[in-house]
């Protein structure tokens, strides 16, 4: 009973997938936040019985290709699903279930396990991360399949990063998609309502059609004449045109308005991503924090008040792309790090041959022993299953891979800063660290 409670702290109660699920819905629902810890999903039978795993890995690669959604999307999960997925029985010993799972541990990690009971019936999910902290809390003296399976995920880095980029594009995807939300439903209420003032006007079209016909109709007797004069008098008094005039001039600015803000987004996320953009290329780092702060909008807005002080910076040759994930993961830390209203404060300033960006909140701040560790893979102050630990560990690598820097400064109460400095010329070719 000891090793099943061992397990059970470890299970978490995923709803499973039903076998005739869409692609494109359970693409959907790994964007949910509460899925964003996870690398895959169970797909059971009605039995309960583990049918696979679908990996976020498999749903990026889909989705990447030109039109792949449209093609895969309607198709059921089970085409691109694992069927021999890792499972694990509950009442397994801790040991056991280490042993098993890093025995067949594939790099880079891209599927979680699945807890069974005794029957084989699915009970929830469990993660290679997770499983292996416990261990560290388990034993001392770690034997030598969990060494090998800790130096092979630092080895394993930079398919981890994958891993971690995806959460973060999930997170930065549903952030962009709750924006557009809000002036797309008013641009399309506006669009209704002009449909709806604009026909009377039609009507009003017609009955005019058919004074003008009674007039030159040299046949046409008086009642018809009158009968058509009344019905556009009528229809010209429900039309009132003078009045129409106004509204449709208000609606067609707020309408404009709200296609000029889905725009504004729009084209930030293509400045976020630099898809069209070299590896290395020459940069305004004041772009990228732009960039970084539209995109991050819907975590700061109602509550982060931002102030900024953006000086007059050289190009900078870095990959913008990813200065632009460490200036979102940095923003989002901040906005994380508040209880309740804030102020973050950015700055940019050019230096010699250097160039510097300043983040600074007014969070809770950080002890000395959790900032000594803060750039550590995997270390994380937040609850199991909100973070990986990985995000700030791959900040550091890319600002290194760049030939740059990134400090910190905290203290309890008194919020934190981070210092992220660039050198103008780059000696080496940058490393693909994203």
């Amino acid at each position: 009973m000891a090793a099943e409670s061992s397990l059970a702290r470890l299970l978490k109660a995923v709803e499973p997938l039903a076998p005739d699920l869409s692609i494109s819905d359970v693409a959907d629902r790994l964007l949910t936040p509460g899925h964003k810890a996870f690398l895959s999903l169970p797909v059971v039978d009605g039995q309960g019985r583990p049918l696979g795993l679908v990996s976020r890995y498999a749903l990026q690669d889909i989705f990447m290709q030109r039109f792949g959604r449209d093609l895969w999307g309607r198709r059921p999960v089970v085409d691109v699903m694992n069927p021999a997925p890792l499972t694990v029985p509950l009442a397994s010993a801790l040991e056991q279930a280490a042993q098993r799972v890093t025995a067949q541990l594939s790099y880079p990690i891209t599927e979680d396990f699945i807890l069974v009971d005794e029957q084989g019936r699915y009970l929830g999910l469990g993660t290679v991360l997770d499983l292996l902290k416990a261990m560290e809390l388990r034993i001392a003296q770690r034997n030598r399949v969990l060494r090998q399976a800790l130096v092979d995920l630092k080895e394993s880095q930079a398919q981890l990063v994958q891993s971690e980029k995806m959460a973060s594009l999930g997170q930065m995807v549903a952030g962009v998609a709750h924006e557009l939300n809000t002036p797309l439903g008013y641009v399309t209420n506006n669009v209704q309502l002009m449909e709806e003032l604009t026909l009377p006007l039609f009507r009003l079209a017609e009955t005019q059609a058919t004074l003008a016909l009674a007039l030159d109709d040299p046949d046409c007797d008086a009642q018809r004449l009158a009968d058509a004069l009344e019905q556009a008098a009528r229809a010209r008094e429900e039309a009132a045109p003078e009045l129409l005039a106004d509204d449709l001039r208000q609606l067609f600015g707020d309408t404009r308005y709200g296609l000029g803000q889905i725009a504004e987004l729009v084209s930030g996320l293509k400045d976020f991503a630099r898809l069209d953009r070299a590896m290395s290329d020459e940069v305004d780092l004041n772009e990228c924090i732009r960039s970084a702060l539209l995109i991050a909008r819907n975590h700061l807005k109602d509550r982060v008040e931002v102030f900024q002080a953006l000086g007059e910076l050289p190009p900078v040759a870095c990959a913008p792309s990813q200065i632009n994930q460490v200036l979102l993961n940095l923003l989002t830390n901040a906005a994380q790090a508040m209880d309740g209203p804030g102020r973050i404060q950015i700055r940019s300033w050019a230096e010699n041959d250097r160039v510097h960006i300043s983040v600074q909140d007014s969070g809770r701040g950080m002890p000395p022993e959790v900032v000594a560790r803060i750039f550590d893979p995997f270390f994380t102050t937040k609850p199991v299953g909100e973070g990986t630990g990985l995000g700030l560990s791959i900040s550091y690598k890319i600002i290194r891979d760049h030939g740059g820097s990134i400090r910190v400064a905290s203290e309890p109460g008194r919020g934190t800063r981070f210092l992220v400095s660039l050198p103008r010329h780059q000696a080496a070719t940058l490393k693909r660290s994203a």
